[in-house]
């Protein structure tokens, strides 16, 4: 089941570095919410209940309620800025949504099987990831809070691509737009492995090399 969040803001009227500090000082964090065919709005938030909602990865790429001056409008979470040092926000964009209208997100991957997937359960193989998210297009009722790659049938230098994986209905990938059917997870020996076979094939070539030269001695 869908998550529900609800963040609460405050109109501002002060703009600038000085005002944004300011805020920080008092323990909230500035905000802009823009879009939907309305004038940008300038917001604060409270940074205590904003931190508790970017510990859960569903806020990032999930439909929330913005209350604020006692409405409450649809919004995504468009952007985020940090601290460079502690990490907390300091920063965010909101992005109001049209139910009418196409948005584009970023989506997480969530891969399954990994631990059963032939290629590592039995094959002595390695999972790398190339990709932990994806950008996708669609309404805003169909926006998903994740995407699942299954790898419990993959082998060993296997790959799963783009164009492979399973979407929601109404769901669409911007990079397959562009042709960019890059690879997203794939399965492969370790490289210690691979370098320990390669002596291994070489020994007959050197065998042969060595009874060669005993018959030139002869």
């Amino acid at each position: 089941m869908k998550e529900n969040f609800v963040v609460i803001a405050e109109s501002r009227a002060d703009q600038g570095k000085g005002a944004s500090r300011r805020l920080r000082r008092e323990g909230k964090i500035p905000a802009i919410v823009y879009g939907g065919g309305e004038t940008p709005t300038s917001v604060s938030l409270s940074a205590n209940e904003m931190g508790k909602h970017l510990k859960v990865e569903a806020f990032y790429s999930h439909l929330l309620t913005l209350k604020l001056d006692g409405t409450e409008q649809q919004v995504v979470l468009k952007d985020l800025q940090r601290h460079p040092v502690s990490g907390y926000a300091t920063h965010a964009d909101f992005q109001r949504v049209q139910a009418d209208k196409l948005l584009r997100m970023h989506v997480p991957l969530h891969f399954k099987g990994e631990t059963v997937a032939p290629g590592v359960k039995t094959g002595g193989g390695i999972v790398e990831h190339h990709l932990n998210q994806v950008e996708v297009e669609c309404l805003p009722k169909d926006l998903p809070e994740y995407i699942e790659v299954d790898l419990s049938n993959m082998q060993v230098n296997e790959s799963i691509h783009l164009s492979e994986l399973t979407l929601p209905q109404g769901v669409t990938l911007l990079e397959l737009k562009h042709d960019n059917d890059q690879s997203v997870v794939s399965i492969h020996l370790p490289r210690a492995a691979i370098e320990e076979e390669a002596p291994a094939a070489d020994a007959p070539a050197e065998g042969a090399a060595a009874d060669a030269k005993k018959e030139e001695k002869k």
